[in-house]
């Protein structure tokens, strides 16, 4: 009797425990998981707007992301730079060390109209960040670098009173 009593407690607990992880309060269903055939939802960053892979391809993105981990890295012999020339490496991690970055975000990747893809990148450091847009081409069979081009850093405060400030939130402006 007591070994019923115990397989039905534990079949109740099991049962609510089950109920719990289905029921997210008032969020709907569709704004946690996208539906079937319908792209994943990544979060916005308040300068540069909606982080992921945008129009681009996956394959795209991912080579991004490693020049970005390259950069943040300030590494002049990180793997992912090889490919870079040494004077332009040298300058772009120059400019970012400026922010000290402890991250950065990537998103907006889109297809140029002279064949390259496009990344807008936010390097952030504690008190500063730099943004830009980072140019990427497929050629010769493998994703190359093109170009990085970086604004002036700014003070993380200061960029979030301009958030603040905005009324039309309209996100970072693309160079071309």
């Amino acid at each position: 009797m007591r070994n019923f009593f115990v397989f039905i407690l534990l079949i109740f607990i099991s049962v609510l425990a089950v109920s719990q992880t289905a029921y997210r309060g008032s969020i709907p269903e569709e704004l946690i998981r996208p539906k079937r055939g319908e792209s994943p939802y990544y979060p916005v960053d308040l300068i540069i707007g909606e982080l992921g892979r945008g129009s681009a391809s996956q394959q795209a993105f991912t080579f991004a992301r490693s020049i970005g981990n390259g950069f943040l890295s300030l590494d002049m012999t990180n793997s992912a730079l090889s490919s870079i020339n040494t004077v332009v490496r040298e300058n772009h991690i120059t400019t970012i060390e400026v922010v000290k970055p402890e991250s950065f975000r990537i998103g907006g990747g889109r297809q140029e109209a002279d064949g390259a893809v496009s990344f807008l990148i936010r390097y952030i450091g504690r008190e500063q960040a730099i943004t830009g847009e980072l140019y990427i081409r497929f050629s010769y069979g493998s994703w190359v670098f093109e170009e990085l081009l970086l604004e002036e850093p700014r003070d993380r405060e200061s960029e979030i009173r301009e958030v603040i400030n905005r009324i039309d939130f309209i996100q970072y402006e693309r160079f071309y």
